[in-house]
């Protein structure tokens, strides 16, 4: 073949391949669809703060919002009985991956899809309340992080009667319709009988019977109150603290949040952190792994919170012991 024609060839072979490369490098990069369900209020300002972390991950991920993924936002506005259709809306977009950022949300979630994977962001007991086989195993399409609520249930309460020994009488707000809620219940019941402490039960399904709850509180003379982890609660978190301070209650809270309000102390997991984490789960869904095959995970580091200026309020002293232990006291 002459060199005229072999060079011709080479060079049409050539165009082709940097066409092509061109080309490849014109296509828009996938951009993926992630779901969140979520419990909270939109406008809900800590709720804010955990969806600016979660979003802080996948940045620091390489992931840029309308680049590379679009987050398709469904909310309760506190008003559960629509979790069911807020999930099969995002299973019919359909989304990528969902978002469940607890145990009700994750089980909503679970009941609407067997296909897509789905993260749950602070589930307190993923195995007790059905939604994994176990934290090595998950075993389906549901995987992500616990809190350990659960088991923290117990240390609260410890914490609380370090603060006030004479403690004998505490008032526990719970939902009974919430399966998280309920296992950390049956948890604080447990721990109270070695430390002689009495709980009066008050069960909250929603806003309107907090009035009821609160009433119970002040008629059984409760020396104490634990508001024990629930949208519900964080939601009214303001209301709930208000009402221990009117009733000069000494009160424990599983979230910061509560007591940055004006509650006296909080012991639990650093939310940000894990909304920031739960990014991590997301990059790999989305680059191909299975939920099956990713283990949850579970936190190894707590935050204990104590408002100084509340206890102040009401005439409490907190041990120096406790203080010590505290990650950030407020004044």
């Amino acid at each position: 073949m002459p060199c005229t024609m072999v060079g011709l060839l080479v060079t049409l072979t050539l165009g082709i391949l940097m066409a092509s490369l061109a080309a490849d490098a014109q296509q828009p990069a996938q951009v993926h669809r992630i779901g969140l369900l979520s419990s909270y209020s939109a406008d809900d300002p800590e709720h804010a703060e955990l969806l600016a972390s979660f979003r802080q991950g996948l940045r620091d991920l390489g992931y840029q919002e309308g680049q590379h993924f679009t987050l398709e936002l469904r909310y309760t506005q506190g008003k559960d009985e629509a979790l069911p259709n807020l999930a099969a809306d995002l299973v019919r977009l359909p989304v990528d991956v969902i978002v469940a950022i607890a145990t009700r949300e994750g089980r909503a979630a679970k009941q609407a899809t067997a296909r897509l994977p789905i993260i749950i962001v602070n589930s307190s007991d993923p195995v007790g309340a059905g939604l994994v086989t176990s934290l090595a195993r998950p075993g389906g399409n549901v995987t992500g992080l616990s809190t350990i609520d659960t088991q923290l249930a117990g240390k609260r309460l410890q914490l609380l009667k370090e603060a006030i020994p004479s403690l004998s009488r505490l008032a526990v707000l719970w939902n009974p319709t919430n399966p998280a809620t309920v296992l950390q219940f049956r948890e604080t019941e447990g721990a109270a009988l070695p430390l002689g402490t009495r709980l009066l039960s008050l069960e909250v399904r929603g806003p309107e019977d907090f009035d009821g709850a609160f009433a119970a509180a002040s008629r059984e003379h409760a020396d104490g109150l634990i508001a024990l982890g629930d949208p519900l609660f964080t939601n009214h978190r303001t209301w709930i603290v208000e009402f221990a301070a009117k009733s000069r209650l000494p009160a424990i809270y599983v979230r910061r949040e509560f007591a940055a309000a004006g509650g006296l102390m909080s012991y639990g997991t650093n939310y940000r952190a894990l909304f920031r984490h739960a990014a991590t789960y997301v990059d790999k869904i989305l680059k191909g792994a299975k939920p099956a095959d990713l283990p949850v995970e579970q936190p190894t580091k707590f935050e204990l919170v104590i408002n100084l200026k509340t206890a102040q309020t009401l005439g409490l002293t907190i041990p120096p012991s406790l203080l010590f232990q505290a990650d950030e006291v407020i004044r």
